[in-house]
């Protein structure tokens, strides 16, 4: 039989129709693969770019708490359903955030990216949700942001409440009362930034990441009951590389207005300065000499020292009961010796010293025990105590440095960690949706 040409044509006609449709569904197939790889390539790099989306709306929430913790529906955030909403756009992105009415508050992120090659956002939304707690800046005791040295004899650190009567007595510091919690921190890290020498730090401590303290044969970080049983080094667990905070810079507390203070004679007594209530300004501050030389505090008073201050001899700063002293300074330089501060009042929450940027150096020392608060984080700080006095610090401190000379005792006040003076909200969870 024979075959002829037409038959044969038609047979690799055919051959190369089917050719031609395998090739092409393979290569529809393949576009298509490549195609849905390049979505899914582009829908991933979305995804990807809202994280940091969501985390500028988070950003600029805890901005805005920083300088309207308290009247929060300003600056375009609106209130809406128990939460200040506000939108922003970034580009092709938006992110929209939400800050509930609580305190603290919560946070609520979501980052809106477009679809590849589209104008609609991707559904759901990528959301970052965070809470936050607005911490003390008095929420230890004994603070600083470079060096402690607590190298001198007899040096030790405890604390109480003022407002617990099962740890005060009539709201004062009671040895017998005292607890463990006369925790001592800075965020220093180098080696012999934190020397506990032969102190007694009863209370945890902290530093820096990888910051170790240095300690001496006899020194001790620990309960009160592990120290007395003979223990020293550091206590299981009270010890803890983690410390990174910030320290806000003080601001002055008044833009002019002020009364410049002037002597006085109060229940027949003569006193070189007589502060009420309002605001006082000074341009330095120096008392030596007997116990006659006094600035008597009786009101609740706000002193701004814009050069040094110096009390020496008997001198002192008194504050009587009921008064309330927040001295800002801004001079350079202040020494609190002779009989320093004299807070009849024996609560710390009745004086605090602030100082600003421009404070470099503060003093502690003298006849009497000091009952306050420091607040100078750009200060080196001196505590010198008197060698015969129990209570040489009763209150909480934040410094620069600190540097504590002879025998010392610091007592802290727990109730300050109480106090709505904070760093601002910080954030204390974050979850990714």
């Amino acid at each position: 039989m024979k075959i002829r040409p037409s038959d044969q044509q038609g047979s690799a006609l055919l051959i190369i129709l089917l050719t031609v449709a395998i090739i092409g569904v393979t290569m529809a197939s393949y576009l298509n693969l490549v195609s849905s790889q390049n979505l899914s390539s582009m829908r991933s790099l979305q995804w990807n770019t809202s994280i940091p989306v969501a985390e500028a709306g988070i950003e600029e929430a805890m901005t805005h708490l920083y300088y309207n913790a308290t009247n929060r529906g300003t600056e375009g955030w609106t209130l809406s359903d128990g939460y200040y909403r506000k939108e922003r756009s970034l580009g092709e992105t938006k992110y929209v955030t939400l800050i509930s009415v609580a305190t603290p508050p919560v946070i609520y992120s979501s980052a809106y990216v477009r679809v590849p090659l589209g104008t609609n956002y991707i559904d759901p939304p990528r959301t970052i949700f965070v809470t936050t707690t607005n911490e003390s800046l008095f929420a230890r005791g004994l603070v600083a942001k470079g060096q402690i040295d607590m190298s001198g004899n007899n040096v030790s650190t405890d604390s109480f409440d003022s407002i617990s009567t099962t740890y005060s007595t009539g709201g004062r510091y009671d040895a017998a009362k005292a607890k463990d919690g006369g925790s001592v921190a800075t965020n220093a890290s180098l080696t012999n930034s934190f020397g506990v020498g032969n102190a007694d730090i009863h209370g945890k401590a902290s530093m820096g990441p990888g910051g170790i303290p240095s300690l001496g044969p006899g020194g001790g970080i620990g309960p009160v009951a592990w120290r007395n049983a003979g223990n020293d080094g550091i206590y299981t667990n009270w010890f803890k590389d983690d410390m990174n905070v910030s320290f806000p810079d003080v601001q002055l507390p008044f833009n002019g207005g002020a009364t410049t203070p002037t002597s006085g004679t109060v229940g027949g007594t003569n006193y070189n300065y007589v502060l009420g209530n309002g605001n006082y300004q000074l341009t330095g501050l120096s008392m030596s000499g007997n116990a006659g030389n006094v600035m008597l505090i009786n009101g609740n008073a706000t002193l701004l020292v814009t050069g040094n201050i110096s009390i020496a001899g008997n001198a002192s700063i008194r504050i009587a009961p009921g008064g309330q002293l927040k001295l800002y300074m801004s001079g350079a330089s202040a020494s609190l010796g002779g009989n320093g501060c004299i807070n009849d009042n024996a609560n710390a929450t009745n004086f605090f010293y602030y100082g600003l940027p421009t404070n470099t150096s503060v003093s502690l020392g003298g006849n009497a025990g000091f009952t306050g608060v420091v607040y100078a984080p750009s200060a080196a700080c001196t505590l010198g105590g008197g060698g015969n006095n129990t209570t040489d610090f009763i209150g909480a401190s934040v410094t620069g440095s600190v540097r504590m000379n002879g025998h010392f005792n610091f007592h802290y006040d727990e109730n300050l960690g109480r106090l709505a003076t904070g760093r601002g909200f910080i954030v204390t969870s974050w979850q990714e949706q």
